[in-house]
């Protein structure tokens, strides 16, 4: 089996150190670079001889974001392969960092053995998901189950004005009550469609889940 050269995307020192340390002990790949953003990343990358073929990227890093990143990395890179490896399991991360070219995901609960396995996986051009990320890709697959039912009028009446871009002081002023109080419809509007921001709301509705 030939090496496959890495790269790593990594701003927390610990999850750094320990990724380091087991690379360094397969013999099967090579981690060629690992820098703390995009930026470093991209300008380091110019120096080398050996160029990742797979990069492990972080979602929440210093500079610009991860999912950002993807494009500018492959824009770079464009044979290279990138494998998320984050902390963020909501469904607007995975879609968007999906959607802008990375070809697997996973959780950093994810063991070192596992990781490795994920590498070698998509260097033989498949794909890899933590199973909790896979169950959230297969349900987006699934039939639509309309979720109005889950809402009072009022968190509907708050949906609708979200929908029309409207600011949390705009709602309060159109509905006579204070900017906590919409706040806390917000809060109780996302935990009862088990979501996690505005954009997976936005989604929910332009879909008719609502």
């Amino acid at each position: 089996m030939s090496t496959i050269t890495l790269g790593i995307i990594e701003d927390d020192q610990l999850v750094q150190e320990s990724l380091n340390e087991f690379f360094n002990a397969q013999a099967e790949i090579d981690c060629v670079l690992m820098s703390s953003s995009v930026e470093d990343f991209l300008t380091s990358i110019k120096s080398l001889e050996t160029l990742p073929e797979i990069i492990l990227l972080d979602i929440n890093l210093l500079g610009m974001s991860g999912i950002d990143g993807i494009p500018l990395l492959l824009n770079e890179l464009p044979k290279a392969d990138i494998i998320m490896l984050t902390t963020f399991e909501d469904n607007d991360s995975i879609y968007k960092a999906l959607c802008a070219g990375a070809c697997s995901y996973l959780s950093k609960k994810t063991s070192l053995k596992k990781i490795k396995e994920a590498i070698e996986v998509v260097h033989k051009g498949g794909s890899y998901m933590s199973p909790s990320i896979a169950r959230k890709i297969v349900n987006s697959f699934a039939p639509k189950k309309n979720q109005s039912n889950l809402l009072t009028p009022r968190q509907k009446e708050i949906v609708a004005e979200i929908v029309d871009g409207k600011s949390y002081k705009m709602i309060a002023n159109d509905l006579f009550v204070s900017i906590d109080t919409v706040r806390t419809h917000i809060k109780n509007i996302y935990k009862a469609l088990e979501i996690n921001s505005k954009a997976e709301l936005i989604k929910k509705s332009y879909d008719n889940e609502l």
